[in-house]
């Protein structure tokens, strides 16, 4: 891997770095020279991104970590700290939805109330729905808590915490109210923390991905010989640049957030989305 360092190596710790998304975004910030911890709650699934990491000449570890228990962030944070240092950036990738947060069609007709087989806004588990609140929200509040307060402690110049939100946080898509919800509070919560954070040092940033083919949406959007399913060509009618995003297009935004060329800029969240959160659909 040839190293594009942007000033000083930073400690970088990224949560739900296992997946398509978060696994991205460890290999573009190991490329800049940095030390990446990557946290998922499947150990194997970061172990795999940081055999590829150090494959191509990066640094990096790999720690098995729930975002919703601090014991197990707190047990992270230490072991960041033995390998690399006190994080410098963090980046909160884990996140998701659940199908009891989650209506079977996008509209409620009075007929569906006698279908038991549909899940309707009345049949919205609550159990579904706070597991969606908490992995969204708690799971990107509980690990701030954790490494955030060792950025203050430590005075860390030029610390940056990313969230990541959702376009469905500025309009929220049909059938995911929990999931669409969440995001919004992560986005709200982004504005909070980077008016709190002001006066620490630490700028809060949030990215809004648009539609991205990953492991937890594919069944979604396409089917098993891989055309694409209605809901899939729906999304791309309301996308005015027609496709789906590549995760490698979330970068160019990432590394801005992250470095000195965004120094004034906090309590923002950019929608990279192809135009998705702006079109009206007419």
């Amino acid at each position: 891997m040839s190293k594009q360092t942007n000033g000083e190596d930073k400690v970088v710790v990224i949560t739900g770095g296992g997946g398509v998304l978060g696994s991205v975004m460890a290999h573009a910030m190991a490329k800049q020279g940095h030390s990446v911890a990557i946290l998922d709650l499947k150990e194997e699934h970061a172990a795999k991104v940081v055999d590829d990491i150090t494959t191509a000449g990066g640094t990096a570890i790999g720690l098995g970590c729930n975002v919703l228990d601090l014991q197990s962030l707190q047990a992270a944070n230490q072991r960041v700290k033995e390998a690399f240092g006190v994080c410098d950036i963090l980046i909160n990738g884990a996140g998701g939805n659940h199908p009891k947060g989650t209506t079977s069609l996008e509209y409620l007709r009075p007929e569906d109330l006698d279908h038991a087989e549909l899940n309707t806004f009345f049949d919205l588990d609550p159990k579904g729905v706070e597991f969606v609140f908490n992995l969204n929200f708690l799971g990107t509040l509980l690990p701030t808590q954790v490494f955030a307060k060792e950025m203050v402690a430590n005075a860390k110049k030029g610390a940056n915490i990313i969230n990541i939100s959702s376009m469905n946080a500025f309009t929220p898509l049909t059938k995911i109210p929990a999931y669409s919800g969440a995001k919004a509070a992560v986005s709200n919560f982004t504005q909070w923390l980077a008016v709190h954070f002001s006066k620490v040092g630490i700028r809060v940033n949030a990215i809004a991905p648009g539609f991205f083919l990953t492991a937890q949406n594919k069944s979604l959007l396409t089917h098993a010989n891989g055309e694409l399913t209605d809901r899939a060509n729906t999304i791309l009618s309301q996308t005015p640049m027609g496709r789906f995003g590549e995760p490698e297009e979330l970068i160019g935004t990432l590394l801005w957030l992250c470095g000195d060329g965004a120094s004034f800029v906090t309590g923002i969240v950019v929608p990279i989305d192809g135009g998705f959160s702006a079109f009206s659909g007419v």
